[in-house]
C-alpha cells in the first residue's frame, strides 16, 4: 500500500510507516504522476484533487486535515468511487483564539468597549458557535446568520446578511466557499455588499479568501467608507494584494487554525479515518506530546485599577498576540506559503491558567468562558 502525505501535516511521520509505503511531498508538488500508484492521499487546500490529479490512479480514499474541503472535487470523487473526508471542528477553537485576540486588538486601537459593541456572526457551524460564545463571554451582543440551519431549524436566534450589514458593529465571516446556488458564498460580500457597510463598521474574513471581492474591498477602505478590515485569507493566495495589504488593520497569512491543538486534531481526524477505511489497527489514535509554546503557561494579571477589557485582553493576548503573523505578513508578503509552513508553536485557551489577583466574578467567568483555566 502507498500514502501520499503533504509534508506540512504534523505529527504524521511514523504513523502509517509500518504498514505502506509513505511519500511526503509539499502539497503544490503532489501531481498525477506522484499519485498514479497511491491508495491514499493525505493533504491539505494547497492540493487541487480532482480528476486532473486522480484518473487513472489507484487513490481510493483522500483524506484532508482541515475543516474546508473546496480543494477536493466531491463530484467527481463521487462519481468514480473515491471516498473523501475531512475534519469538521478540527481548528474550531483556533479560529475561535484568532478572532478573539482580534478583537483585543481591535478594542485596542479603537478604543472600544466590548459590552458596546454588536458582532455579526456570518457562518454559525463548528467555527462561527464557538466564535458566538466567546463573543458573549466578552460581554459583546451577537447577531448570527446562517440560512442553511435556519431553513432547518427554523429562524430562531438567526437574522439574515442584511439586517447583520444594518446592525453590526464589527461583522465576521465563517463560512465554507460555495461556488453556487442560494448558499453561494463566493463574492458573499461584493461590490454591492460592501457598498452598503458604513465609516464605523469592521469586516473581519478568515474563512475562505474569495468570499469577500477583494478589490471592492480595497476600494471601500481607500475611500475611508469602511472603518477598518482583517483579513487572513486572500482571494489569490499565496499572492498577496500589496495595496490591500497596507489599507487592512491586520493581516495574516492564512493561519487563524493553525494552532498546535487545531493541526493536531486534523491530523488524528485524516489517520483515524485512512486506517479505519483500510482496517490498520490505528483506531483512536492521536499526536502525542504537542509542543509548548514559548510563552509561560501559568498567566499572572493584578487586575488592581484595570478595566474589564485591559483584564482580558491581558490573558488573551498573552496565549496569542495576533501582532507578531501581521508583522511578520507585512514584512515579507511573498513568503505567505513560508510563513504557513514554518508556522511557530500556538496553543489554545484551555492550556493557559491565570493566577488573577484583585479580579471580579465577572472577569473570572469571563475568562473560565473562553476557556482558560483559573488558578
Amino acid at each position: 500500500m502507498k500514502i501520499v502525505c503533504d509534508d506540512k501535516i504534523p505529527f504524521l511521520r511514523g504513523v502509517f510507516e509500518p504498514y505502506a509505503e509513505v511519500v511526503y511531498l509539499p502539497g503544490k508538488d503532489t501531481d498525477a504522476e506522484t499519485v498514479k500508484d497511491a491508495d491514499a492521499i493525505i493533504t491539505r487546500t494547497r492540493t487541487a484533487c480532482g480528476k486532473q490529479l486522480l484518473e487513472g490512479s489507484g487513490v481510493k480514499i483522500i483524506a484532508t486535515a482541515t475543516i474546508g474541503y473546496d480543494h477536493i472535487d466531491t463530484r467527481w470523487c463521487d462519481a468514480h468511487e473515491v471516498a473523501w473526508t475531512n475534519a469538521p471542528g478540527c481548528n474550531s477553537g483556533s479560529v475561535m483564539q484568532y478572532i478573539v485576540s482580534v478583537l483585543c486588538v481591535l478594542a485596542e486601537r479603537f478604543s472600544l468597549r466590548f459590552e458596546d459593541l454588536t458582532l455579526g456572526v456570518v457562518g454559525v457551524g463548528n467555527v462561527g458557535s464557538k466564535v458566538v460564545s466567546a463573543a458573549r463571554a466578552l460581554g459583546m451582543n451577537v447577531l448570527q446568520c446562517d440560512p442553511p440551519r435556519a431553513r432547518r431549524e427554523g429562524p430562531g436566534e438567526f437574522v439574515s446578511l442584511d439586517e447583520i450589514i444594518r446592525k453590526a458593529d464589527i461583522i465576521t465571516c465563517h463560512v465554507p466557499l460555495i461556488e453556487n446556488g442560494p448558499d453561494k458564498t463566493r463574492h458573499l460580500f461584493d461590490a454591492g455588499r460592501i457598498a452598503l457597510l458604513r465609516e464605523n463598521q469592521i469586516l473581519i474574513n478568515s474563512s475562505r479568501g474569495a468570499v469577500i471581492e477583494g478589490d471592492a474591498l480595497k476600494d471601500s477602505l481607500k475611500a475611508g467608507a469602511l472603518k477598518a478590515a482583517v483579513l487572513d485569507v486572500w482571494e489569490s493566495e499565496p499572492q498577496v494584494d500589496r495595496e490591500l495589504l497596507g489599507l487592512l488593520a491586520i493581516a495574516t497569512p492564512h493561519i487563524a487554525g493553525y494552532s498546535a491543538d487545531g493541526k493536531a486534531n486534523g491530523t488524528a481526524a485524516s489517520v483515524q479515518a485512512v486506517a479505519k477505511f483500510f482496517g490498520l489497527p490505528l483506531e483512536g489514535w492521536r499526536p502525542e506530546g504537542i509542543p509548548a509554546p514559548r510563552q509561560a503557561l501559568e498567566i499572572g494579571i493584578d487586575a488592581a485599577g484595570k478595566t474589564f477589557r485591559q483584564v482580558i485582553c491581558e490573558a488573551v493576548l498573552h496565549s496569542y498576540d495576533v501582532r507578531e503573523d501581521d508583522r511578520s505578513l507585512r514584512k515579507n508578503p511573498e513568503l505567505f506559503e513560508k510563513l504557513r509552513g514554518d508556522y511557530p508553536v500556538r496553543r489554545e485557551f484551555g492550556c493557559f491558567s491565570v493566577k488573577l489577583q484583585n479580579g471580579s466574578a465577572k472577569e473570572e467567568e469571563a475568562l473560565a468562558a473562553l476557556g482558560f483555566r483559573l488558578k
